[in-house]
């Protein structure tokens, strides 16, 4: 059962992305819920430097599976992100950019809203289209 559909800013969640499409749920948003064991609750956009520090740490996110019906990462794409994963990021200085709107709110019982805060895109950062 997902959680309620709120942002850590205390608004209604915003999509993170329909193509690709992520979210635990696979519903383009950061929805979490009991059985989301890692709390895919960061939307974020990825960067290449986030992209080879995920796969040094053994989850390659940029090789398409297509068994797993994933076309693979690439910069600038929107991905929920587990909030640990975030976490590590940030201590390793690859954090990717935060869309803040599109953060699940529980985000925040892993990572602190201030350490989001300070990585989230502003409307100059957002890709086009």
């Amino acid at each position: 059962m997902k959680q309620p559909s709120i942002n850590v800013l205390g608004g209604e969640l915003t999509p993170c992305s329909t193509d690709p499409l992520t979210g635990f749920y696979r519903d383009g948003c950061c929805n979490t819920g009991p059985e989301d064991q890692g709390r895919h609750t960061v939307c974020v956009i990825v960067t290449a430097e986030f992209l080879a520090l995920s796969k040094y740490l053994g989850n390659d996110l940029s090789t398409p599976r297509p068994e797993y019906r994933f076309s693979g990462l690439k910069p600038g794409d929107r991905w929920c992100l587990c909030a640990a994963r975030f976490l590590q990021a940030a201590q390793e200085f690859a954090a990717p950019k935060v869309v803040l709107e599109a953060t699940h709110a529980r985000a925040v019982d892993i990572v602190p809203l201030e350490l989001l805060r300070a990585h989230a895109v502003g409307p100059a950062d957002e890709p086009e289209g």
